[in-house]
């Protein structure tokens, strides 16, 4: 992880590989950002003109990079995008911070040390260019060698150091934000590396096992069932999705609890570790990227570590529903029926919507503890994606006011999300002749079925919520931003924002 520092010290006498500055898209062209006057200054206070000359806009996103004047310790200075310019007495908004700071990050791949002079004014500006740098330098190169038996980077490591400009470093609001700041972005990253990693080394047993370390890492209680538990406990929909592969499927509850804790939080995730279809076998072009499809369980996991991380107090239950869907002798058909832990019966007919029959388990699992909320995550639907487009998450929930604040925690910690609704019409459309609800309703609106279903297995009286990151969750295009091609993390910001505004006693 690159190491992230505060410094008081001018920018023109740190040493270091590169100078990090803003630059905004004004109405007669590109402004330097506040925080960089040291560096216009030896300029002649051309900056702006010079960057102009070589093409910068500001547009966000946009790097320009030009050589640091006489005097200075840093070679290199890189003037990243930061969109259009606020209004006057207006700041820039936190998101367009992270977002340059994880633009420059990722530029400045092979560095050793970058000193980065965005506009800053308050702990929450610092904590945002703390967590793109962090997000931004993210790489996954495990699997890649030189040509030889060992593992090793291929090519240039990521950021080594960060020095952030504009804080205070005995200012505890500015410490506090850089804390966090470090351990959300860690653990998101930690969900990365889980989502990329192949799944002939991720499969459920292997995912229980990390889990199993971070958990006594970091003081979090963990409980594993493995077949045998599941199959006396009942859970026929995590064996059922499970059947046909050779690796059996685990639910592994993480418990992390504070003694000043005054609600409870479940979040439940999807861990399906490879997704053929099974029978309903998933046809060319369509199997490439789904080992992606434990994202929800690794967005879940990585949030109970960092809700353990930041100690707050609030207790935050994660249920990671793991099992890998594959076609075999023993697999699953369509047309069976399976008896779920709730004692509910489903008709499968497509084995390829198998994410609703797992989160069904783990929601009845975890609705028997009785949390104040429930929030499931999971890739569950094409269809939420051919409505919401490729960066954005559905949200459905069983309380309106809870969808709203799930929505305005994803918005606030830059997660494009958007609530959708669970019209009681649809639900008719799982009514099975043999079972009590069928897995597949009517095709239109499909990410809305499932959440219909999923509701059918949230205990009564629970608040609930269902986020469908199906699109946002796996990244096929090129980088962005602090976001990388491959798994992106997605839903963890957005859970950890959660808990914190249940411990600050802000959920109602």
């Amino acid at each position: 992880m690159t190491a992230l520092t505060l410094s008081t010290a001018a920018a023109p006498g740190l040493r270091a590989d590169a100078i990090v500055i803003g630059v905004a898209k004004g109405a007669k062209g590109p402004i330097v950002a506040p925080g960089a006057e040291a560096v216009d200054k030896a300029y002649d206070g051309r900056l702006a003109a010079v960057l102009e000359t070589l093409g910068a806009s500001g547009a966000e996103g946009e790097v320009t990079k030009l050589p640091a004047p006489a005097g200075f310790k840093a070679p290199l200075v890189l003037a990243v995008g930061l969109g259009t310019e606020p209004a006057k007495d207006a700041g820039f908004d936190p998101e367009a911070l992270r977002k340059a700071a994880g633009s420059a990050a990722r530029t400045l791949t092979g560095a050793k040390k970058a000193v980065f002079v965005l506009p800053v004014t308050d702990a929450a500006d610092l904590g945002a260019v703390a967590e793109g740098v962090v997000l931004g330098a993210y790489s996954f190169d495990a699997y890649k060698h030189n040509g030889d038996d060992t593992r090793s980077k291929n090519g240039k490591a990521p950021l080594a150091e960060a020095a952030l400009l504009g804080g205070k470093p005995r200012d505890a609001a500015h410490k506090a934000a850089l804390l966090r700041a470090a351990a959300v972005g860690e653990e998101l990253n930690r969900a990365r590396d889980l989502i990329n990693m192949p799944p002939n080394d991720l499969d459920p047993e292997a995912f229980a096992a990390l889990a199993q370390t971070a958990a006594k890492e970091h003081g979090i209680k963990v409980q594993v069932l493995d077949e045998k538990a599941l199959a006396k406990g009942g859970y026929g929909g995590i064996l059922g999705v499970g059947a046909g592969s050779a690796s059996a499927p685990r639910l592994v509850k993480l418990s992390y609890t504070s003694s000043k804790a005054k609600k409870t939080l479940a979040f439940v995730g999807k861990g399906i570790t490879y997704d053929s279809g099974g029978i309903s076998l998933k046809p060319a072009g369509h199997n490439e990227t789904m080992k992606c499809d434990m994202s929800g369980a690794a967005a879940v996991f990585a949030a109970v570590v960092a809700a353990a991380r930041l100690g707050l107090e609030v207790n935050v239950t994660g249920w990671l529903a793991l099992a890998e869907n594959m076609p075999s002798g023993s697999a699953t058909r369509p047309g069976d029926v399976l008896r779920m832990y709730s004692g509910k019966t489903v008709e499968v007919l497509n084995t390829d919507a198998e994410g609703r029959l797992v989160l069904a388990d783990a929601l009845w699992a975890a609705s028997a503890e009785k949390p104040d909320a429930i929030v499931d995550v999971a890739t569950l639907t094409g269809a939420m994606m051919l409505a919401l487009g490729s960066r954005t998450f559905g949200i459905m929930a069983n309380d309106d006011a809870f969808r709203s604040t799930l929505h305005e925690a994803a918005e606030e910690v830059g997660e494009p999300a958007w609530p959708m609704p669970l019209p009681e019409h649809l639900r008719k459309g799982m009514d099975s002749t043999v079972a009590d609800i069928a897995n597949m309703g009517e095709r239109m609106g499909g990410g809305l079925v499932a959440g219909l279903f999923l509701r059918e297995f949230v205990g009564e009286g629970i608040t609930w919520a269902h986020l469908d990151i199906a699109g946002p969750a796996f990244n096929e295009g090129g980088p962005f931003g602090y976001t990388p091609k491959g798994g992106t993390g997605t839903a963890v910001r957005t859970l950890v924002r959660l808990a914190e505004l249940t411990a600050s006693g802000d959920l109602g």
